[in-house]
């Protein structure tokens, strides 16, 4: 093989290799066309086989012995290690061949001895080459509906579609057991990034920006599978509208154990007893149960909604969640935060309906078995909604992204026909071109859009004091296992309507470690300066959102690092503060937080608009 396919700068003889590298196609085209397309492959391991030039899929392998990554960096001007890894070195997460390249569920589980769900989550082998993603061609648009307003011909139809894949072997791909199996090989450690250089890191589609396209794609086939195996072309999925008063409450067909006395597709053991009596969710659920009557339940859920989707979710990756691109650790992947939706009402719907009772919570308190519930996919139906509200809304930064590392990260599922498809982020984001959409009443108001916490009353507040440190005081990192209040220095202080239109006020809480085997939950609240007997509550204008996390670490205990974003340009207005130098921010544990630190609390100002 020609020495024209290295870097004339590369030195063979330089540094043993002990960490994970990655030189993408994009850093090769700017120094040498002859190198076109090569990364490197290998595991940190000092065996000679691992250190390895492979091409991306779908190119043939070419293999190149005894090269270090670390040296050819070098060669490239620079010595790089997965903690400094340039963006420009980056590429895109691409899922290998999940057939072929799979392993059993290694993480999330906090007691295995404990589990009732299998952690052998890799699907069937049928023995077939992944194909492009072709859009459908029907003329028939599939429209997904209210689970609260379903008609008895589509809950009668929606039962009988679960029955039918529930009827399948466990090792068909279409079976419910194989669809739920999808959910814990993507989350639970099933595969990892070795089409993109790095065998030994695994894929998370959690906790980045990975996780709105991912479970669109997963609800797409998985509603298509339905359709298909009770021939039924115009077959869509219901979507729990947990957004309104009225489908707040658990939908009533999942319910029941037995119907006319034949066993209920829908219903499911591994739910919270407590929580499908009171059916009523609280969608900022924190692991404890809330003394307040329904109606200020049902308030406080659509003023977190309007949190999620407006005040914290006002840019792109503020809603969408942080970078994440291949060479990144899930423990500690690129932008290290977490999207206002996801970590919002997501996960508060995912730990209220997990059965308490067991240890890893079962079934939706965990990821590894969240697929097992048909509750998931309801719930998830609304979460791609979301998505979709968000960007029809058209505020100023309502859009996707455009980094190509979220454009061409790509899955691979089982399609409707049992083929093997990859899938890509950029095809993801236009419905009309997928054939489906979402029910929606044009004489309905979407009432959490007016939800916007009332604005405090200045009689009800005290004048801010001095005595909180400021966060140039505290020594990082800093413990969260009991209240903690600092004053943080604000950018800008009396922005005109213009200069908020193009920046939003930002609140960025780095470097939250915590212990990623237990739910984890802390609340955040902003300039709570109130009177003696008044307390800011979920519901109130202080509360700029919360910080929860469902288990997904390896079996052994491991600390995970993330972050968070909180709006703060309406909260300011709502508090009154809108001209203080300082914004006094206070974190409170709830659950989880014995060993969880932070690195870092900040705010800025982040513009609205890609650029």
């Amino acid at each position: 093989m020609s020495s024209s396919l290295l870097p004339l700068a590369l030195t063979l003889t330089s540094f043993p290799s002990t960490n994970t590298q990655i030189i993408s196609k994009r850093a090769f085209n700017t120094r040498t066309i002859s190198t076109h397309g090569f990364k490197v492959s290998c595991n940190g391991a000092t065996h000679d086989h691992n250190n390895q030039f492979i091409l991306p899929e779908p190119q043939r392998q070419v293999i190149l012995p005894n090269v270090d990554r670390r040296n050819l960096l070098v060669g490239l001007g620079g010595l790089y290690t997965t903690a400094n890894l340039p963006a420009a070195l980056a590429d895109p997460i691409t899922t290998p061949d999940i057939t072929s390249i799979c392993k059993d569920a290694g993480s999330g589980i906090r007691d295995p001895e404990a589990i009732v769900r299998s952690t052998k989550c890799c699907p069937p082998s049928l023995g077939k080459t992944i194909k492009p993603f072709v859009f459908p061609t029907e003329n028939t648009v599939r429209m997904r509906w209210p689970a609260h307003k379903g008609t008895q011909e589509q809950v009668e139809k929606y039962k009988r579609a679960i029955q039918a894949m529930r009827d399948l072997p466990d090792d068909h791909p279409h079976s419910f057991v194989s669809q739920a199996k999808i959910h814990c090989a993507y989350c639970n450690g099933g595969y990892t990034q070795v089409a993109s250089g790095f065998p030994e890191i695994d894929i998370q589609i959690h906790n980045s920006w990975l996780f709105f396209p991912f479970h669109r794609w997963y609800l797409y086939f998985f509603e298509r599978i339905l359709g298909n195996l009770i021939n039924d072309p115009t077959f869509a999925l219901p979507f729990w509208k947990w957004d309104e008063p009225a489908g707040m409450p658990i939908p009533e067909m999942f319910i029941p154990k037995n119907t006319s006395g034949i066993p209920n597709p829908l219903y499911n053991v591994y739910r919270d007893a407590t929580h499908v009596q009171k059916r009523l969710l609280d969608l900022d659920y924190d692991n404890v149960e809330k003394d307040i009557s329904n109606q200020a339940q049902i308030e406080c859920n659509l003023t977190t909604v309007y949190r999620d989707l407006i005040r914290n979710g006002a840019d792109t990756l503020s809603f969408f969640g942080g970078k994440y691109s291949a060479g990144s650790s899930p423990v500690e992947n690129g932008d290290k935060s977490v999207g206002s939706v996801e970590v919002g009402t997501h996960t508060a719907v995912h730990r209220w309906l997990g059965d308490s009772t067991r240890v890893n919570r079962e079934d939706l308190g965990n990821f590894y078995s969240a697929g097992y519930d048909p509750l998931f996919y309801v719930h998830h139906s609304n979460i791609d909604r979301m998505w979709k509200l968000w960007k029809d809304f058209g505020f100023p930064g309502n859009v996707e992204p455009t980094d190509n590392d979220w454009l061409n990260a790509s899955y691979v599922f089982y399609d409707e026909n049992q083929d093997l498809v990859r899938v890509y982020n950029k095809d993801s984001v236009d419905l009309d071109k997928l054939n489906y959409n979402f029910i929606e009443n044009p004489n309905d108001i979407l009432r959490w859009r007016k939800a916007r916490p009332a604005k405090r009353s200045k009689r009800l507040q005290v004048a801010p004091t001095e005595e909180a440190q400021t966060v140039e005081q505290l020594k990082f990192p800093v413990s969260l296992d009991k209240i903690l209040k600092v004053r943080v220095k604000r950018p800008a202080v009396n922005r005109t309507e213009a200069q908020k239109v193009r920046e939003n006020e930002v609140l960025l809480i780095k470097g939250i470690r915590f212990d990623c085997d237990k739910f984890v939950k802390f609340e955040v609240y902003v300039n709570d300066n109130l009177e003696d007997g008044v307390t800011a509550t979920p519901c109130d204008p202080e509360y700029v959102g919360g910080f929860a996390q469902i288990p997904h670490n390896d079996v052994k205990r491991s600390l995970m690092s993330n972050g968070a974003r909180f709006g703060l340009t309406e909260a300011l207005e709502d508090t009154n503060s809108e001209g203080e130098e300082y914004a006094t921010v206070t974190l409170v544990p709830k659950v989880g937080c014995e060993d969880l630190t932070i690195a870092q609390i900040t705010i800025e100002l982040v513009p609205r608009l890609l650029t």
